[in-house]
C-alpha cells in the first residue's frame, strides 16, 4: 500500500485485480497477494490448471485462457534469450488474448502480427521476450491492458513493427527493459509508446527505450517504481538506432519533451 507522497487514485491494475479476484473457477480464487517490497502491492495469479503446449497455438478473434498456465514443451521447450524461438501464441490481426498465465518455458512468449490487445495475461519467468509487436502498418494498435511479468533478462515487450503501444495497469519485477523500439532491425519505422499506471519493482534497468533519429515517442504516466531508492532503473532512454544489425548506441536518457515525454512529478520512487 502506497503511503504519505505516494497516496494516489486507485491504479487500473489495481481495479483489474480486484476485479478478477472476485471470479472464481472451480471454487478458487483467481489472483492471490505476493509478498514484495514495501510501497508495492503485487497480486499475482493462481492458476487454475496446466497446459503444455507444444506447437504455437493461432489466435484470431478472442481466446480466453481462462486463468490456465501454458508453458512450452518440445520444440517451444525453451526459455533462454536465443533469437528466432517461436511464440506460444501467435496473434492475427485485431485479435485478444486474455486470462492467460504463461509459465516456464515460456519460448518467446506471444507474438502480435497486427493489431492486437493482451488483457490480464501474466509472464511468470520470461523467455526471450514476454511479447513482440510485429505488424507492419502506421495504424496498427497494440493494447496491453493488466498483467504482469517477472524475470526478464532483457526486454519484457519488443516493439519490431509499425504502430503505437500503450500498456496499462501493468506489473513488472526483475527485469531489463519494459519496452523496447528495436534499436536495428532491418526495416525501421515510427514508433508510438505509452506506458501509465504501472507497478515497477527493482532490479531493472529502464521502462522504455526509443530511436530518437526515428521519430520515436515514449509517453509516460502515473509510473510507481519500488525498492529503487538509489534511482537506478531510468525511466527512458534515447537510442541511435540503425537498420544495420549494429549494437544501437545510447544517445540520451531523461525528459526531453521530444522523444521522452513526461515530468518528474510523473514517476515515483520508494
Amino acid at each position: 500500500m502506497r503511503t504519505g507522497l505516494h497516496r494516489r487514485r486507485p491504479s487500473l491494475r489495481a481495479a483489474l485485480a480486484g476485479a478478477f479476484a472476485t471470479v472464481a473457477l472451480g471454487g478458487a480464487a483467481l489472483l492471490s497477494t505476493s509478498a514484495a517490497p514495501a510501497g508495492a502491492a503485487e497480486q499475482w495469479p493462481d492458476p487454475q490448471g496446466e497446459k503444455p503446449v507444444s506447437e504455437t497455438i493461432p489466435v484470431s478473434g478472442t481466446y480466453d485462457g481462462e486463468m490456465q498456465r501454458f508453458h512450452g514443451e518440445g520444440d517451444l521447450g525453451g526459455g533462454d534469450q536465443d533469437e528466432g524461438q517461436d511464440p506460444l501464441f501467435e496473434l492475427e490481426d485485431g485479435a485478444v488474448l486474455k486470462n492467460v498465465v504463461l509459465g516456464k518455458p515460456a519460448a518467446d512468449g506471444v507474438h502480435c502480427m497486427g493489431s492486437c490487445t493482451l488483457e490480464n495475461v501474466w509472464w511468470e519467468d520470461v523467455g526471450e521476450d514476454a511479447a513482440s509487436f510485429k505488424g507492419s502498418s502506421s495504424s496498427a494498435r497494440y493494447t496491453v491492458i493488466g498483467g504482469g511479468a517477472r524475470k526478464a533478462e532483457d526486454k519484457v515487450f519488443q516493439f519490431n513493427g509499425a504502430g503505437s503501444l500503450k500498456v496499462s495497469g501493468f506489473q513488472i519485477s526483475d527485469f531489463g527493459k519494459l519496452v523496447r523500439s528495436c534499436g536495428n532491425c532491418s526495416t525501421q519505422h515510427k514508433r508510438s509508446i505509452t506506458v501509465e499506471d504501472v507497478d515497477i519493482t527493482a532490479p531493472g534497468k529502464a521502462v522504455a527505450g526509443v530511436n530518437a533519429n526515428y521519430g520515436d515517442t515514449a509517453t509516460l504516466r502515473d509510473i510507481r517504481i519500488h525498492g529503487d531508492a538509489g534511482k537506478k532503473i531510468k525511466p527512458c532512454v534515447r537510442y541511435q538506432g540503425n537498420d544495420s544489425g549494429d549494437e544501437p548506441d545510447e544517445i540520451g536518457s531523461g525528459p526531453d519533451g521530444k522523444t521522452c515525454r513526461y515530468s518528474e512529478s510523473d514517476i515515483s520512487y520508494d
